[in-house]
C-alpha cells in the first residue's frame, strides 16, 4: 500500500491521556485498552509504530488541522460535526450511551430525568440526543473541563444530577464504585472511526484495508473480547 504519514513509520495519534478505560488510558507509562491495542495491530499491518500526543479533546481537530499528526483516536463517534474537520475511517467498534447518577438517584429511567440537570462534554455525541430526553436542564462542559473525571466530581458534588456519556467507560465507573451507578442506557450504536487528516486518502485508505484485515482475520474480535468481553462483537 503507498501511503505517507507526517513521519515516516509512524502513525502520529492525537489523543488524550484521561483515563477512558476500556477504551483508552495510561497506566504506569504505558498506554492500554482497547485501542492502542488495535492501532498496533493496524500498525503491524501497515508497518507504521503508533505513536501518541496527548491534547485537550476540544483540540483535537483544530490540531489535526495542523498538518503536524496524522489523525485523530480517541473514543471518537463518527458525526456530521466531525466530517467537517476530519475524513473517518469504517468502523472499528460501535458504542451505546448510558446515564449516570448518584447511588442514592431517584432517576432509573430517561423520564425520571425531566426537571434535572444533566451534565455532558460540550462537541460530544450525547449533545446531539437532546430531542430524545424529556424538559431537563443540560449543563455542558468545556475547555479544560471537557474530561470524565471533572463530570464526575460535578456529579458527586451534586453540581448536576446526572452525566450522559460513553456507556463503556461509565459502566467501569460503576463498577470502581460505591457510590455511583448507571441509570440506563441508550441503545445508541454510535460508530466509533479513527480521524484522518483531509486530503490524505491514501492513508484513508491504507487504513482501511487494515481494519478489514484485522475483521477478516478475527483479530479485532479476539481485542474486542479481551478489553470488551461484555459486550457482543459488532462485526
Amino acid at each position: 500500500m503507498d501511503f505517507t504519514t507526517v513521519h515516516p513509520g509512524q502513525l502520529s495519534i492525537i489523543a488524550s491521556d484521561f483515563d477512558a478505560r476500556p477504551m483508552s488510558f495510561v497506566q504506569d507509562g504505558d498506554r492500554l485498552g482497547y485501542e492502542p491495542a488495535v492501532a498496533r495491530a493496524l500498525g503491524e499491518v501497515l508497518g507504521l509504530e503508533p505513536v501518541w500526543f496527548d491534547h485537550p479533546p476540544d483540540q483535537f481537530y483544530p490540531t489535526l488541522s495542523t498538518g503536524d499528526y496524522d489523525v485523530v483516536w480517541f473514543s471518537q463517534a463518527i458525526t456530521q460535526a466531525r466530517r467537517a474537520w476530519a475524513d473517518f475511517t469504517r468502523p472499528y467498534g460501535r458504542f451505546d450511551e448510558a446515564v449516570l447518577v448518584r447511588e442514592d438517584s431517584s432517576i432509573h429511567t430517561a423520564p425520571d430525568l425531566a426537571g434535572k440537570r444533566l451534565g455532558a462534554l460540550v462537541g460530544s455525541t450525547p449533545m446531539a440526543l437532546t430531542e430524545d430526553f424529556p424538559d431537563l436542564e443540560w449543563v455542558s462542559f468545556a475547555g479544560a473541563d471537557q474530561t470524565l473525571p471533572t463530570l464526575l466530581s460535578a456529579l458527586g458534588d451534586s453540581a448536576i444530577d446526572a452525566l450522559v456519556g460513553d456507556a463503556l467507560m461509565l459502566l467501569t465507573t460503576e463498577a470502581d464504585s460505591t457510590s455511583l451507578r448507571v441509570a440506563f442506557q441508550i441503545p445508541t450504536q454510535h460508530p466509533f472511526g479513527i480521524g484522518v487528516l483531509p486530503g490524505n486518502r491514501e492513508l484513508l485508505e491504507a487504513l482501511n484495508q487494515a481494519i478489514n484485515q484485522l475483521i477478516v482475520n478475527g483479530t479485532l474480535a479476539k481485542l474486542w473480547a479481551q478489553w470488551v468481553p461484555y459486550k457482543l462483537f459488532p462485526f
